[in-house]
């Protein structure tokens, strides 16, 4: 059944009209960019927001929105060339004209009203398609104003709907003539346009955005099989918000990298936001992250294979969603030895040196800054095979460390969860640019400063004892971990909030010898106690290993848990530092 095409060619106009209001630029998937190349034989040259095609006679800067116009139009086309089908059919059956070589006047005749169409014509269509269809055939090919035709039927193919298309999607002017091909080639190549249309929910679900909720995101988690604990779900995200770089420490196998990849799986849109990249023993320069200038080739630059450069071109190029970069077993290499650009512009705020041409090499900029919608996460093992962080890593991130409770594995006994991380893509993606908005906001509210600066001074005077002092960034980031926790979870009370920041804050600056430590341990461990405890903190808490770190006049139990796995470290070592308790 043939659609009214005067009605169509108005939903299509007015369908272009209301989208193109709040798309203003297109991006590419790296997915669509490659299968374009082959259709139109490698002559696409893809730039941040244009195409550049070169035809016969001129090369055409298609702009990305095009594609997207392209998308909602290739309905319109597709019943302009069934009715094109229509007509030949009937001419072909009926012998009226040679269609190789009187179509074209034919077609203009009848437009012009110089002729009408033939008896034949008009008795074979109503006994073929029946009166309904007869009389849209008959106003095709009689009034093009009807349909918004500009050429004649009889054109080609790809030529005699091209002022249709245009004048649908608005673009009416000389180098938009492009656009009709576009649509063409979207039309006969279904999975491209499918590619692009996966791109225009993403630029819908920006405008459709809803506020960042860690619920949804644990819900979710549950769906898929996984189990994490609120609280360090709640550390995770809070310190995510906080500073884009964050540490996941413990045993090998304990869900760091499970809880990284779930995360970004369901706040991205999709891949290109995201990269997991394992990091190598053999990495002793920045050349696997940010690779290298050519020595051979003055004109090119080799990007690394794994994509983390493009991974930051796109964050630069895209900076309205979050983009995140895993680096799984972070310290299986010298950290500052691959690392260091990262380390030294994450608070200079400095450019990072890539080439020294004035132009890009290879797409590849001579310089770049690590933009602020790029979030770093590293996973860390800890054994024998991997190295320690130094102190000035440790500074500069936040770290959760992962312990599996008793709980928690019989719980992972008893329910036997399968795992099917597919249903996280995309869940919380609507949520994307409200996370990206919490984590750049410079709103710091704290009702309770006078609390938060008693305790922090107290742990200030005691690490100094040891050299393991904070600076004025580590006090700034506490307060902010603090005020970001809450806006995550505002039902957190703030002893729960100030256990947090110690753990990932404080404590990951201790370590030395045992000498050196337990005096200050055992004073760190007094001051996660309330006022008013009688008992001896050495004797009762730190080597009692039947007491409960939960119990009623602990203050701050993550924290005190940690300081008694360093206090037995040292003790049974002669050494502890806070990776390897």
């Amino acid at each position: 059944m043939l659609r009214d095409l005067n009605e169509l060619l108005l939903e299509s106009t007015e369908l272009v009209q209301k989208e193109i209001s709040y798309v203003s630029e297109y991006k590419f998937s790296e997915t669509f960019k490659t299968s374009y190349k082959e259709l139109v034989n490698n002559r696409a040259i893809f730039q941040n927001s244009t195409v550049l095609i070169p035809t016969s006679t001129k090369t055409v800067a298609a702009p990305s929105i095009w594609f997207w116009v392209a998308c909602h139009l290739t309905d319109l086309l597709d019943e302009l060339e069934k009715y094109k089908s229509r007509v030949e059919e009937i001419l072909t059956a009926t012998n009226i004209i040679n269609l190789d070589t009187e179509y074209s006047t034919w077609a203009d005749e009848i437009r012009k009203g110089n002729k009408t169409p033939e008896a034949e014509f008009v008795e074979y269509s109503k006994s073929h398609f029946g009166e309904d269809e007869t009389d849209k055939i008959l106003k095709f090919i009689t009034d093009y104003s009807y349909w918004g035709g500009g050429k004649s039927i009889g054109r080609s193919q790809n030529d005699f709907a091209h002022s249709v298309l245009l004048k649908a999607s608005g673009l009416l002017n000389e180098s938009s003539g492009y656009l009709s091909s576009i649509v063409y080639q979207l039309k006969t190549h279904p999975s491209l346009k499918e590619e692009l249309l996966k791109s225009v929910v993403k630029l819908n679900s920006i405008i459709e955005q809803e506020p960042f909720n860690l619920t949804a995101y644990s819900v979710s988690l549950k769906d898929s099989g996984l189990l994490f604990s609120e609280t360090i779900l709640t550390r995770f995200v809070a310190s995510l918000l906080t500073k884009p770089f964050v540490l996941l420490s413990g045993l090998s196998g304990s869900g760091k990298t499970k809880l990284a990849q779930s995360f970004v799986q369901w706040i991205c849109q999709d891949e290109s936001q995201y990269k997991i990249v394992p990091v190598g023993a053999d990495w002793t320069n920045r050349e696997p992250l940010l690779g290298y200038p050519n020595g051979l080739n003055s004109e090119e630059y080799i990007k690394p294979d794994n994509g983390v450069l493009d991974l930051i071109l796109s964050a630069i190029t895209n900076k309205q969603l979050p983009h995140f970069l895993i680096l799984d077993e972070m310290n299986l290499s010298h950290v500052e030895r691959y690392f260091a650009d990262f380390l030294s512009v994450m608070e200079s705020n400095d450019t990072i040196k890539l080439h020294s041409g004035e132009e890009e090499k290879s797409d590849v900029p001579s310089s770049i800054t690590l933009p602020s919608n790029l979030f770093i996460i590293g996973t860390v093992n800890i054994d024998e095979t991997t190295y320690m962080f130094s102190p000035k890593v440790l500074d500069r991130a936040n770290a959760v460390e992962f312990r599996i409770t008793t709980d928690e594995m019989n719980q992972y006994f008893t329910e036997s969860p399968q795992l099917d991380l597919d249903q996280l893509r995309g869940k919380g993606a609507l949520m994307a640019v409200d996370f990206l908005e919490k984590a750049h906001t410079k709103i710091v509210e704290n009702k309770d400063a006078e609390a938060v600066k008693e305790t922090l001074v107290k742990f200030f005077a005691e690490l100094q004892k040891t050299g393991a002092e904070f600076g004025y960034r580590s006090a700034s980031e506490i307060i902010r971990l603090i005020n970001q926790l809450k806006v995550i979870d505002a039902e957190l009370a703030l002893d729960t909030c100030l256990d947090i920041a110690i753990m990932q804050k404080l404590l990951p600056k201790l370590h030395g010898s045992r000498r050196k430590l337990l005096p200050v341990l055992e004073q760190l461990a007094g001051f996660c106690i309330k006022e008013g405890y009688k008992g001896n903190i050495e004797k009762d808490i730190l080597l009692n290993k039947e007491f409960d770190h939960k119990s009623e006049f602990v203050q701050f139990p993550i924290s005190l848990e940690k300081i008694t796995r360093m206090y037995h470290g040292a003790i049974d070592n002669g050494f502890a530092s806070y990776a390897e308790a």
